[in-house]
């Protein structure tokens, strides 16, 4: 669940009413959960492949980072050429977890503990990858300008394949740590051993 929009604006110093704004882009965070149960990790893993996050159309996850951003552009024309004054980007991060509901003991609640921490880790780096993303557009748009005409509608095209082109290699960068976190022997194969009893 990976979104991007564009607007494009005559005027400056918008305002925002979300939670965190830095180096000219704000971001929210939600964090959503989903309850799992189980009197083993086995048990846990099996709730999760039944009802958490949907990944395609017939598997799930055992969490998810989603996002949708957008961008603000403030554009002006003077001596027939076209500026663009500032970027104000939007980033709206959605972590899905999964809540234990069942009660269980010491050496499970110690397995848990330790499996989520590495779920969070893995989720949280796609979050700091996406934010990666968003100061690399910030850097690609600084400074542009072109000749244009009223409307500087080649400036917008512009902005738009500068945005779509981070967009895509950023979107390669999330695919390709989910390949190695998820590969036989790989980062989310141990979580899910451990948790199990396995290793």
């Amino acid at each position: 669940m990976r979104l991007m929009s564009l607007t494009t604006l005559a005027v400056a110093g918008l305002l925002s009413c979300v939670s965190i704004t830095f180096a000219g882009t704000t971001v929210t965070v939600h964090v959503r959960t989903y309850d799992v149960a189980g009197k083993t990790g086995a048990e846990l893993i099996e709730s999760m492949d039944g009802v958490g996050p949907k990944h395609g159309f017939t598997t799930r996850a055992i969490a998810e980072t989603g996002y949708t951003v957008h961008w603000d552009l403030d554009v002006a024309r003077a001596d027939g050429v076209c500026r663009l004054r500032g970027a104000q980007g939007k980033i709206d991060l959605t972590y899905t977890f999964p809540n234990r509901t069942s009660p269980a003991g010491p050496a499970l609640s110690r397995r848990w503990d330790r499996f989520m921490a590495g779920v969070r880790q893995h989720e949280h780096t796609h979050g700091r990858i996406a934010m990666r993303m968003m100061r690399a557009t910030q850097t690609a748009l600084a400074g542009l300008q072109q000749p244009g005409t009223w409307f500087c509608l080649g400036l917008h095209r512009e902005a738009k394949r500068r945005i779509d082109a981070i967009y895509a290699e950023y979107e390669a960068k999330q695919n390709a740590f989910d390949v190695r976190e998820h590969r036989p022997g790989g980062h989310v194969e141990h979580l899910v051993d451990a948790l199990t009893g396995k290793n």
